[in-house]
């Protein structure tokens, strides 16, 4: 089978294209390198990878491609840390809204030529912003409100392309909505603003390697964002791939959206006392609360039930292995000036 990764250079994508080239598929993958700049992968010379420099808002581009391929998982799209959130409030709806439907014009285009099956769905847990009910089940999505950011409704905007491809064209998708992405791979963004926390400037505005350089410079007591009190479950790469694999391939996650997290929640403060002790021992942890910012979701945890019921998916690895992993590539990244 051959498969189009739209956005192949971005985080998630890269755990992603390692998944399927392992597990025997031919990829093509599509990135403009806009958010790092050129990246280097482990797989970009492997036989059955073929990556195209290109736009993910040319349609004509992806027409072409995907008319070639057997699948199509649109992960494309501009994305960062929470500040981005507030820094690019319209690019965030904007460019995302010009991606995700050159995405699904080319998707339809290559199903009705015949050759294109299915087209899988990167959505968001921030389309869960304003839930309710927790654990959050992936059915809440219709009684919850909508998202409070832009990025958060335009991500569920693209659900609702998905669906309405479905209704319109019978294109088969699935919906998937990682949560929390940990992993190795990241670095400071081309256009990222510094923001200062404390004697750090933050690189990602994402939790856990922004607390890791943190601990790793020396920071103390460690700044938090907040009270600390906020959950999240925090689930590796190679897990959410492995999910991802999995809501491409088996026949029951046809038209289904699904929850992929690590069942486990954590506040972050545990978190930040789990980096702080893995890098300074038995010195004692001190922290302090910097303001929040807006779209600082106080409490996401997912229902995981439907993925493992109907998929029999789940994400096994635990905190600790992410740390144990994510930690030491923070602190060579800082080394080399990366982060």
């Amino acid at each position: 089978m051959k498969v189009l990764v739209t956005g192949s250079a971005g985080f998630i994508a890269g755990y992603l294209v390692q998944e399927l080239l392992g597990a025997g598929y031919e990829v093509v993958g599509v990135d403009n390198f806009s958010k790092y700049g050129p990246v280097e992968k482990s797989y970009q010379n492997h036989p059955s990878y073929k990556f195209v420099q290109g736009d993910a808002k040319d349609s004509a581009l992806l027409t072409e491609l995907a008319s070639e391929c057997d699948h199509l998982v649109a992960c494309a799209a501009r994305i960062g840390g929470i500040a981005y959130f507030h820094e690019y409030a319209y690019d965030l709806l904007a460019e995302n809204e010009r991606i995700i439907a050159a995405t699904f014009d080319a998707a339809i285009s290559a199903f009705r030529k015949g050759r294109l099956r299915k087209i899988t769905v990167m959505s968001s847990s921030m389309v869960f912003e304003n839930a309710a009910k927790f654990p959050t089940p992936e059915a809440h999505l219709g009684e919850c409100p909508p998202p409070s950011s832009t990025y958060g409704f335009q991500k569920l905007a693209c659900e609702y392309f998905a669906r309405g491809a479905r209704e319109q064209y019978g294109l088969p998708y699935t919906i998937v909505r990682p949560f929390n992405c940990v992993g190795t791979g990241e670095r400071r963004a081309l256009s990222a603003r510094e923001i200062p926390s404390g004697n750090v400037t933050l690189a990602m505005s994402h939790v856990v390697p922004d607390l890791a350089q943190k601990a790793l410079a020396g920071q103390d007591p460690i700044h938090i964002l907040g009270s600390g009190r906020q959950v999240r479950h925090y689930t590796y790469g190679g897990d959410l791939a492995r999910g991802i694999r999995t809501c491409m391939e088996h026949p029951a996650a046809a038209n289904e959206d699904f929850n992929l997290s690590n069942p486990a929640p954590t506040t972050v403060l545990a978190l930040a006392q789990m980096i702080w002790r893995k890098v300074n021992g038995e010195k004692p942890f001190r922290y302090v609360s910097d303001k929040p910012f807006r779209y600082d979701v106080q409490y996401r945890s997912p229902d995981v039930t439907k993925a493992r019921e109907m998929l029999g998916y789940e994400a096994t690895t635990t905190l600790d292995e992410m740390l144990d992993e994510v930690i030491p590539w923070v602190a060579e990244a800082m080394r080399c000036g990366q982060i």
